[in-house]
């Protein structure tokens, strides 16, 4: 009878410990990435005679009661849930963001992130900076704070696109922004007249105040500008800048029916920029964008998938460690072993709250009925004890 109730309080104590992993998850609903725990658990066996151990003798030895079995992490995705901050991140797969404070890294599927004063991408309100893959595919942290201006850059080259009308005598692109080596920008204008020959068209550039940046024959044949005129050079002097038009790729000059859509395509250069934002582009990269309309790519996301994510240590913060058993392997986002780096989202919990009240009433159940195994074999003892008293 004490085996009794000694058996029973295993189960006490079982189904307590099963009542702790029940009442985290349920408390962990709204925590954002948690991952529920199962609750599971295995009976103990008192083996009277070592040697006789599965042997098959049913009499080798005796129940000795239950306890809770280790439990399993269940690593399903929650739902993403769509953000207003550029800097909210989860990973749409199996992978998992690395975060690092000097030597120590873990590792998280989903958090909301912020530029710390010194530059680095931080887990919000803590320490964790958030790693990129360098060169050699190794996780290292990252700073923006080299990263705060975009230096000016001249315009070497302006692309047109578009039909010139071939039975036209004029024609003009205007508002052309073009930039000097300083940053400063300037407004200029073509003029295109057709005159004489079919197909030659002189090409006038002028500045913002009506300075002449030079005149130059464009011509065409077949539709298609010629080989040595397509692509036309215009100096302005003053502000050091020489750029060249390229009318090479996408215009043609056709007749009437088709009216003059010549405008401008890609143009280079740039005035100077501060940072004003920082994100994860479409890519898995951290991604600087500037006051000029320029951005810069920091390195791609560090992302790390295990062969035995069961392996993993819970800590605090939906973060884990990884001890050497869990098979590391880090990879860029894309890779169909991690999933995709999603800027703009954070993944809920996947808590299923019915499964857990199921397992919260199986638990009060088997608490309920192993208390009263306790309680029986307490009246039997002192049932014996009454017997004894008497005799």
């Amino acid at each position: 009878m004490f085996g009794a109730i000694y058996t029973g309080l295993s189960g006490l104590e079982a189904f307590s410990a099963g009542l702790q992993a029940v009442s985290n998850n349920v408390t962990n609903l709204d925590s954002t990435g948690f991952k529920s725990s199962s609750v599971t658990f295995a009976n103990v066996a008192n083996v009277l005679d070592p040697s006789t151990e599965n042997s098959g003798n049913s009499q080798s030895g005796t129940g000795g009661g239950v306890e809770q079995a280790g439990s399993t992490i269940d690593f399903s995705a929650g739902q993403m849930q769509q953000t207003s901050k550029a800097l909210d991140l989860a990973v749409n797969g199996n992978g998992f963001l690395t975060v690092m404070d000097g030597s120590q890294i873990r590792y998280l599927q989903t958090g909301s992130f912020e530029v710390n004063s010194s530059g680095y991408i931080v887990l919000a309100g803590t320490k964790w900076q958030l790693a990129t893959l360098n060169s050699s595919g190794q996780p290292v942290a990252v700073s923006t704070s080299s990263y705060n201006t975009y230096p000016p850059a001249a315009t070497t080259t302006v692309a047109f696109t578009g039909n010139l009308s071939s039975s036209a005598t004029t024609d003009s692109v205007s508002n052309i922004t073009v930039y000097d080596a300083n940053g400063g920008a300037h407004t200029w204008q073509a003029a295109l007249s057709q005159s004489g020959s079919t197909g030659n068209w002189t090409v006038t550039v002028t500045d913002e105040n009506g300075n002449t940046a030079g005149s130059q024959t464009l011509s065409f044949s077949g539709g298609t500008p010629t080989s040595a005129t397509s692509k036309l050079t215009f100096d302005d002097t003053k502000e050091s800048l020489s750029v060249v038009f390229d009318f090479s790729s996408n215009v043609t000059s056709y007749s009437a029916a088709n009216a003059s859509t010549l405008a401008t395509g890609t143009i280079d250069g740039n005035a100077s920029g501060t940072l004003t934002g920082v994100t994860v582009n479409a890519q898995g990269q951290v991604s600087i964008s500037y006051s000029n309309s320029q951005t810069k790519t920091l390195g791609a996301v560090a992302v790390a998938t295990f062969q035995n994510p069961q392996a993993l240590v819970e800590q605090s913060g939906g973060m884990f460690t990884a001890p050497a058993s869990a098979g590391l392997t880090v990879a860029s986002t894309g890779d169909p072993r991690v999933g995709t780096v999603e800027a703009g989202y954070l993944e809920a919990s996947n808590v299923n709250l019915s499964a857990e009240f199921g397992d919260l009433i199986i638990i009060q159940r088997g608490y309920q009925a192993s208390s009263e195994v306790v309680s029986t074999a307490n009246d039997m003892l002192q049932q014996l004890f009454q017997i004894h008293g008497h005799g």
